[in-house]
């Protein structure tokens, strides 16, 4: 095959859309550099190129022919893939390609590691990954002889094994620690109990207290974990000094690095680290490859690192599935039987079931929470998810079709009872399956909208009314796998504006209008918003008194100011990239929950809807939810688990010496 020929082929394929533009638009800029290329490397580097923006980091050669019957390629395609996963060498004559684990030459675009191909600036970023993680693993620090005291002062005694006591024990002795498990299993609650330990052993041993960071990806994220750790401070069992050393201000890894507007570095990096001693991430699972390089880079060698997160939730939307990758052996344990003799010893709890031969290094970094205490042994909620997780469609089936205080399911949902559903909470029929408590639809934040302050009254009465209106709006949340589409974010927006608008719910369904919520879209560091945060546009008193529109954001709240959270207001004209929000993509959603949470699926599956995406969203609510899809629909996407492929894992499992 000829390069023309090539890319006549790779031209039917955007057709398709199998490809993209740009990712064609990789393999011609290749070509050009290097006229000689085989066109082999060049369709590899457009594949690549594909895989990148699925989440992928690599494209590995060995899952060509799988890729290829999985996304229904045409047989001859999937002749000429199979043709090149057996014949690699083809690509160690390319000079676009470095051949080995050194990426040399450097001046190659691609790098191929083992059976995996890489665009050089990922295969880079997961080395700086890996290495540094490595590092850490091999680092065990000196444990005072009061830690079983302190360990038994944090928690009382429970049910055998204390999987939170045991994950602060690992966390006491290492600069690396992971923390993972579903909702309502107390991750945030563990870590205050872990901060105020581990203050607590390095005051016993040093005049000043550790310097402790909080973070999370988003700003929802953060500005919940900021509300849930005030709480969390205020009942924990240690001495005052102790508590006042523990910070509830959490901010944006973006804000915490330093980001440079219109570029992609930070001022934070190895020449000029963080000023910390222990850094805490919340919702992991939404970090990337290249940020979690940056973080790693900008981290000081002693520093602690502590991940918060649920390995089973959708990951990034950029490349890589870091969480996902560090957790891969999380759910049996694999720990040696040196760290299970040692965590008995300092905690009392056997681990002996989760003891295994294989044992690594990474698993004896990796706690996994496994109660959960949002959801009991009753409720529909946690044992969909659970089915679901577990990839059990009978199960799946059986749950959806019982009536449930807490789940309710329309497999045909029309549009008006959708729009039903979004405005009042459901019709009667789904009332009547809800006996504990009212589930409430956008009505309910919009009747909030209209109880503004008393004419004349001040601005904190404002932005108590601001603050109430978000909190109602966030007790309900529509849902969707797809962002176009009569049933994507795009046509469900459109579709719930009118129908408020029709109802005299708001005074107009496009432009600014009292009441619209939107979502920032990107990144502002000038108005300090960022990617995922949302706000609602009120008519609040300026300078003068005159009532004018504003967006209200519920931020985080300045550090030393004392409290939580605050109301930021924003005129619409300074906001560019938002969009009206009473729709999302469940992607959007992480790292928020709403007390009724409804998922609408698209009526034909899709290879977007996923085991993890229709988990991530069932686990968004926290009293009610609703599942809008048919039977067929949601069968495929249980038994479709999402697969990101990366090396990551691969160079972090070691043998233990």
């Amino acid at each position: 095959m000829t390069q023309a020929a090539l890319f006549n082929l790779l031209e039917q394929a955007i057709r398709q859309q199998r490809l993209r533009t740009v990712d064609v638009a990789l393999a011609r800029f290749l070509g050009e550099r290097d006229p000689a290329a085989a066109p082999a490397v060049l369709w590899l580097a457009a594949l690549l190129s594909r895989q990148l923006a699925d989440g992928h980091l690599c494209l590995n050669l060995d899952a060509l022919p799988a890729l290829a019957q999985e996304q229904d390629w045409p047989a001859s395609w999937r002749r000429q893939m199979q043709a090149l996963a057996e014949q690699p060498h083809q690509l160690g004559d390319s000079l676009l390609v470095a051949i080995g684990s050194e990426g040399k030459p450097a001046s190659a675009p691609l790098v191929l590691d083992g059976p995996r191909l890489y665009l050089r600036r990922y295969w880079r970023h997961e080395c700086v990954v890996a290495e540094a993680i490595g590092a850490r693993l091999s680092q065990t620090l000196p444990l005072p002889a009061s830690l079983p005291a302190e360990l038994a002062r944090l928690f009382p005694p429970a049910e055998t094994p204390d999987w939170p006591k045991l994950a602060c024990a690992l966390a006491a002795r290492s600069t690396f620690t992971v923390i993972t498990g579903g909702p309502g299993t107390g991750k945030t609650t563990t870590v205050v109990r872990l901060l105020g330990l581990l203050q607590t052993l390095h005051l016993q041993a040093h005049d000043r207290p550790l310097r402790i960071r909080l973070a999370a990806p988003t700003g929802k994220a953060a500005a919940r974990l900021n509300t849930s750790i005030a709480n969390q401070i205020a009942r924990l069992d240690v001495d005052d000094e102790v508590r006042h050393a523990i910070p509830a201000e959490v901010v944006t890894l973006h804000r915490l690095l330093g980001a440079r507007p219109d570029t992609r570095r930070f001022r934070h990096d190895r020449g000029n680290p963080l000023h910390l001693d222990v850094l805490v991430i919340d919702e992991a699972s939404m970090i990337d490859l290249e940020m979690m390089a940056a973080v790693l880079a900008a981290l000081p060698a002693a520093a602690r690192l502590i991940l918060l997160g649920d390995k089973d939730q959708l990951s990034s939307v950029e490349a890589g599935a870091v969480l996902g990758d560090l957790c891969q052996r999380a759910e049996a344990g694999h720990y040696s039987a040196a760290t299970a003799r040692w965590l008995q010893g300092i905690s009392g709890d056997d681990i002996h079931e989760a003891v295994r031969d294989d044992a690594r290094p990474l698993d004896q970094h990796v706690a996994m929470l496994r109660h959960s205490h949002r959801f009991n042994a009753d409720s529909g909620i946690g044992r969909l998810a659970h089915a679901v997780n577990a990839g059990d469609g009978a199960h799946v089936r059986l749950l959806l079709g019982t009536a449930s205080s807490d789940l309710a399911w329309l497999p045909a949902a029309s549009h008006e009872q959708l729009t039903e559903l979004a405005i009042d909470g459901g019709d009667e029929h789904f009332h009547q399956q809800h006996t504990a408590g009212s589930p409430r639809g956008y009505r309910h934040y919009l009747e909030r909208v209209q109880q503004r302050p008393q004419p004349g009254a001040g601005r904190e009465a404002h932005d108590d009314w601001a603050h109430d209106v978000l909190q109602a709006f966030n007790r309900f949340q529509l849902l969707c796998a797809l962002r176009q589409g009569a049933y994507g974010v795009d046509g469900l927006n459109e579709q719930i504006a009118e129908a408020l608008h029709a109802r005299g719910l708001i005074e107009s369904s496009l432009g600014w209008y009292e009441g619209r919520p939107v979502m920032v879209t990107r990144n502002d560091y000038g108005l300090g918003l960022t990617n995922g945060d949302v706000g609602i546009c009120l008519r609040c008193p300026d300078d003068s008194g005159r009532l004018r529109l504003v967006v209200a954001f519920l931020t985080p709240a300045a550090a030393g100011s004392g409290t939580g959270t605050r109301i930021r207001h924003v005129l619409p004209s300074r906001l560019g990239d938002v969009a009206t929000t009473y729709a999302m993509t469940v992607h959007k959603s992480q790292g928020s929950e709403f007390e009724h949470t409804a998922l609408v699926l698209p009526p034909d599956a899709n290879l977007l809807l996923t085991r993890e995406l229709l988990y991530t969203g069932i686990t968004r609510a926290r009293r009610w939810f609703s599942l809008l899809g048919s039977q067929h629909v949601v069968d495929s996407a249980v038994a479709r688990r999402t697969r990101r492929y990366s090396g990551l894992a691969d160079r972090l499992q070691h043998k233990p010496e």
